[in-house]
């Protein structure tokens, strides 16, 4: 029976004989040339479907062990951070870049945090969500890391989690801009890092109480 492959970001299927991998897509913004490559990879190694992922990725369904290492090889990438103990998505809105409704620019913030710590290993599965404005198309109220856009700056929410028992995040700091979002954000990661078991983040604040956590991040 098969396992999911960690270095070759692969996700065992059903059937436990097939692999699933997640090109990464920062932002769910891609080109044209991206989606002919993920296409034509599909259909060269057999794949079984794409599916459009709630991390804003296209997933290729239903590979083979051994197809594995040439379908990243043609596709021209490291394989994606789907999948283990680490930062694998930051859910971006559109924010002010394409959104009638946006009132921060989630997309800018959400890239620069996304090229930061997409992949960075950490004690448990971690999640970021960006919006730009407080319909929170991200769902940055269940995200590890929620930002929200608002009219005088950016929210600051931490500790959410869906699953078997959701948790809301903890609204932190609110009226922040972008660069005092970045720097609490390094300040959450680099706590968490450091000090936390195998476990999300939201136990952590459980744990340790809120207003301790926010001491040990600066606030």
């Amino acid at each position: 029976m098969s396992k999911d492959i960690l270095e070759k970001g692969a996700i065992v299927q059903r059937d436990k004989e097939t692999f699933a991998i997640a090109p990464h897509i920062p932002g769910g913004i891609t080109t044209p040339d991206l989606l002919r490559k993920i296409a034509d990879v599909s259909e060269k190694y057999g794949a079984a479907a794409i599916k459009v992922t709630s991390a804003q990725r296209l997933a290729i369904v239903g590979l083979k062990e051994d197809d594995l290492d040439n379908a990243w090889d043609d596709l021209g990438m490291k394989p994606g951070a789907a999948i283990g103990l680490c930062v694998r998505s930051v859910k971006i809105c559109p924010g002010t870049t394409f959104c009638k409704r946006g009132q921060q620019d989630a997309v800018g913030l959400g890239l620069k945090l996304d090229e930061k710590y997409h992949g960075m290993e950490l004690p448990s599965k971690f999640k970021i969500g960006v919006s730009g404005c407080m319909n929170s198309c991200a769902e940055n109220a269940i995200k590890d890391v929620g930002i929200m856009g608002t009219p005088k700056g950016f929210t600051v929410m931490v500790g959410g989690s869906a699953g078997l028992k959701p948790r809301l995040a903890d609204t932190i700091a609110e009226e922040l801009d972008e660069d005092e979002v970045l720097s609490l954000v390094d300040s959450i990661i680099s706590f968490y890092k450091s000090h936390a078991k195998k476990q999300r983040i939201g136990k952590v604040i459980e744990e340790i109480g809120l207003d301790t956590f926010k001491k040990e991040v600066g606030l």
